[in-house]
C-alpha cells in the first residue's frame, strides 16, 4: 500500500470523524480569527480616541517618535548628532567660593559648652525618658498605697491595745472597792 492509497482509505473514514489534528488545527484557526477580529477593533477604538482628542491616526503617530537627546556623551553617528545639546557654559562660582573663604577665615567665638551634653549617657537613657510619665503616676499610687497600709497598721494596732488592756485588766469588784 501506497501513501496515496492510504489517504484515499482515510478520506473516508474522515468524513464521518474528523482526526483530532484536524480539530486542533480549526480550534487554533478560530483563535486566530478571534484576535485578529480583537486586534482591529482596538485599532478603530485608538483611531476614534485620537480623533476625538484632535490627533492624527495612528499612522503619522509612529513617525512622529521623540528624537533621543544625548546629555551624556557625544554620538558617533552623523545622523544623531542632531540630537546632542549644546555644551553648557561654565558656572561662575566667584561669590561662593570667596563666601566661603570669608567665613573660614572670621574669628571663632567660643561657646559655653555644657558639660551634661558631651558627657556619655547611659544605654536605657531613651527607655527612661519615655518611661518617666508613667513612672510618675506608678510613684504616687505607691506612696498612696504606703499610707493606706500604715493607717490600717495603726489602726490595728490601736485595736490590739485596746483589747490587751481590756483583757489584761483586772475585772474591777466589790473586793476592789472595799479594798482601797
Amino acid at each position: 500500500m501506497t501513501t496515496v492509497d492510504l489517504e484515499t482509505a482515510d478520506s473516508g473514514d474522515s468524513q464521518a470523524e474528523e482526526s483530532p489534528v484536524e480539530e486542533t488545527e480549526k480550534s487554533v484557526g478560530r483563535l486566530r480569527e478571534e484576535a485578529l477580529q480583537r486586534k482591529d477593533r482596538l485599532l478603530q477604538l485608538r483611531k476614534r480616541k485620537f480623533k476625538k482628542l484632535g490627533d492624527i491616526g495612528d499612522e503619522d503617530a509612529e513617525s512622529d517618535l521623540p528624537k533621543p537627546v544625548f546629555r551624556n556623551y557625544k554620538p558617533q553617528s552623523g545622523d544623531l548628532k542632531s540630537g546632542e545639546l549644546p555644551a553648557a557654559p561654565p558656572v561662575d562660582l566667584t561669590p561662593y567660593v570667596t563666601s566661603q573663604l570669608e567665613a573660614a577665615n572670621a574669628p571663632v567665638i567660643m561657646e559655653e559648652v555644657n558639660l551634661m551634653s558631651l558627657a556619655p549617657r547611659k544605654p536605657d537613657w531613651d527607655l527612661k525618658r519615655g518611661v518617666d510619665k508613667k513612672l510618675q503616676k506608678l510613684e504616687r499610687r505607691t506612696q498612696r498605697a504606703i499610707a493606706e497600709l500604715i493607717l490600717v497598721s495603726v489602726l490595728v494596732a490601736g485595736i490590739m491595745a485596746e483589747r490587751w488592756d481590756t483583757a489584761m485588766a483586772p475585772e474591777a469588784g466589790p473586793e476592789d472597792d472595799q479594798g482601797s
